[in-house]
């Protein structure tokens, strides 16, 4: 498929699956290449035809939004965050647990994709907070629309260019080699419950200290969608609590119960 008919196509369809065109603009090359496999697999001729199916087939659009799920992850990505969040933010928040009598925090990551935050958050967790937290307990939800990529977080093994930006220190401690790739050891695996859900349509049960919602809603939905998105994870947000977008994700304007925890680091804080 040309990319001039992929990007017409793209900025035809998405406003139908309330997704954004400016989000997929420099990774659509990705979602061209299923949209045409799938073409292929269907027998049309062309990508004017599988438009014209889309329009007879409703069905077809659950397809064509599985096309539209991007999984870029690694471990410790933004390096900054991850800082932030192992020296600042995780042990405020087990102090805030102690002082309200509460022995465990509890962490969403919403769009988990095949696990390297999760494992990640729990790693600092476990390295960085614990040994001055030894009275709270971290227990982190994961959520995520694709199975395949629950299934690789589940197995919990990746190869070595997931872990480019992973403190070179921790790698033995937290990992054990088996052949090729670098499999997550059972201890930072404990905390973390894998959840198949697509955050459009339903969250997980329960408040939360800290919400992560990092390169999903705020890249690709659209702005409508984003602002209900925001609103499900507030209400799910402690007084006082973290919630985490991308570095690059600006908000939906006019959000009043959130302020800025550090400048450019699209970390918030939910104001009590």
């Amino acid at each position: 498929m040309i990319d001039c008919q992929c990007v017409e196509f793209l900025q035809w369809a998405l406003p139908r699956l309330q997704m954004c065109w400016p989000g997929f603009r420099k990774v659509r090359k990705q979602v061209c290449k299923r949209i045409d496999r799938r073409i292929k697999q269907l027998g049309l001729m062309d990508v004017a035809a599988y438009r014209a199916y889309l329009q007879a087939s409703s069905a077809e659009w659950s397809v064509l939004d599985s096309f539209c799920r991007i999984s870029i992850s690694r471990f410790y990505r933004d390096q900054s965050v991850f800082d932030c969040l192992g020296g600042e933010v995780l042990p405020s928040l087990a102090s805030l647990a102690q002082e309200r009598g509460d022995n465990t925090l509890r962490c969403w990551s919403a769009g988990c994709a095949s696990g390297e935050e999760v494992y990640t958050l729990a790693i600092v967790w476990k390295l960085r907070v614990e040994p001055q937290h030894a009275d709270v307990s971290l227990r982190i939800v994961a959520t995520d629309s694709d199975p395949e990529l629950l299934d690789r977080a589940r197995h919990g093994c990746y190869f070595i260019s997931s872990l480019k930006d992973f403190p070179r220190e921790w790698l033995p401690v937290a990992f054990d080699q088996q052949d090729n790739s670098y499999c997550v050891r059972p201890a930072f695996r404990d905390p973390v419950e894998l959840v198949l859900q697509d955050i459009r349509y339903v969250i997980p049960e329960g408040t939360f200290d800290l919400v992560l919602c990092r390169q999903l809603a705020f890249t690709y939905f659209d702005e409508a969608l984003q602002r209900e998105t925001l609103q499900q994870i507030l209400a799910k947000l402690q007084p006082g609590g973290i919630f985490v977008a991308g570095k690059q994700e600006p908000l939906p304007a006019g959000c009043l119960e959130l302020e800025e925890y550090r400048p450019r680091m699209g970390i918030y804080r939910k104001r009590s």
